[in-house]
């Protein structure tokens, strides 16, 4: 079947299907089930009524049931389990074998060090570019320019930054651009720069910063757009001069704007992946969870070790979404 006809068979049915959905479902509830008639018609619609909006929730909550409840469920009993042993119960048992393992804890520290950098960075550059590129003509110009790697996929962007990184024998020319820099103002030996300790884990952080730099400034630059123009003018009528104007006046009044964005980041750092995976696979000490989750997966065909990492994923993600939600709804009142 071609493509384009399989997409539009696939809308039609899933529109017609919802469409007959909350027609058909209306219909029951008002004729069969409680209908307008007799002596007890006023009951009827008000008990309708209330029955209504759940009609209207319910394929949502079975979308989410499906997609999000169930493989939740499922990993945390697939890793209480032991698939050596057809499925048996085992407690604890893959949890306190993944605390024991080295390369968890080379993951969890790298994990926490990208937490600290790649969204300090990422808002510390996002915000000041948001600034600056406010003050200049060319500055859409230069939002579209920076904001451009935002639509690069994490592998496209990874393999982008292997580039590069690359190193050639010493002696050749260096098509990577950091070795090509290095040898020519150095003259020393190129350098494996995915190899080396330490420095290895800040050259990845490098290409995630590079991405969300771009989201961040969006959001910053749409905020610092809606900060009242009279404070700014009181503030230089007071002489204040511009560093003041904006530490002291710009940045406090976008501050939840900013704690946003860097929790949406923080959220991105703690299931990264894709970049670490195409550049160095966990190798040389740049291990993170989420690659350390797929190793154990599929790799070493460990489904209860994974599916432990899969929920410390989770649980270390689940405070930060908690408290987005408090704060979006502390905004909504």
């Amino acid at each position: 079947m071609h493509p384009a006809f399989l997409g539009l068979l696939t809308i039609a049915i899933g529109v017609g299907g919802c469409v007959a959905y909350y027609f058909f479902s209306n219909w029951v509830l008002d004729n069969v089930l409680f209908p307008a008639k007799g002596p007890q018609a006023g009951r009827n619609i008000n008990r309708a009524n209330l029955i209504r909006p759940w009609l209207f929730l319910f394929p949502a909550m079975i979308a989410l049931g499906l997609y999000l409840a169930y493989p939740v469920i499922e990993t945390l009993r697939l890793s209480l389990t032991d698939r050596d042993q057809d499925g048996a119960f085992v407690g604890l048992a893959n949890y306190m074998q993944m605390f024991g393992e080295p390369k968890f804890w080379e993951a969890m520290r790298n994990n926490m060090l990208w937490l600290i950098v790649v969204p300090a960075m990422s808002t510390m550059f996002g915000l000041l570019v948001a600034q600056l590129t406010d003050r200049i003509k060319w500055g859409n110009i230069a939002k579209s320019l920076i904001f451009m790697p935002m639509a690069i996929s994490f592998v496209g962007a990874a393999v982008i930054w292997k580039l590069i990184y690359d190193a050639r024998p010493e002696g050749t020319e260096q098509i990577g651009v950091l070795n090509a820099i290095y040898v020519a103002f150095s003259g020393g030996a190129p350098q494996q720069w995915l190899t080396l300790p330490i420095w290895n884990n800040f050259f990845l952080m490098v290409v995630l910063i590079w991405i969300q730099t771009g989201f961040s400034m969006v959001i910053l630059s749409a905020a610092l757009r809606g900060i009242p123009e009279e404070t700014i003018e009181a503030a230089i009528v007071d002489g204040a001069n511009p560093i003041q104007i904006f530490f002291k006046i710009k940045v406090p009044q976008i501050k939840s704007t900013i704690m946003v964005v860097w929790t949406t980041i923080t959220l991105v750092v703690l299931k990264v992946f894709d970049i670490v995976f195409a550049m160095t696979n966990g190798q040389w000490s740049t291990q993170v969870l989420a690659n350390y989750m797929y190793t154990q997966l599929f790799v070493a065909n460990d489904w209860g070790v994974g599916s432990a990492s899969a929920m410390m994923i989770m649980l270390l993600v689940t405070p930060i979404l908690v408290w987005n939600v408090r704060n979006a709804r502390k905004e909504m009142r």
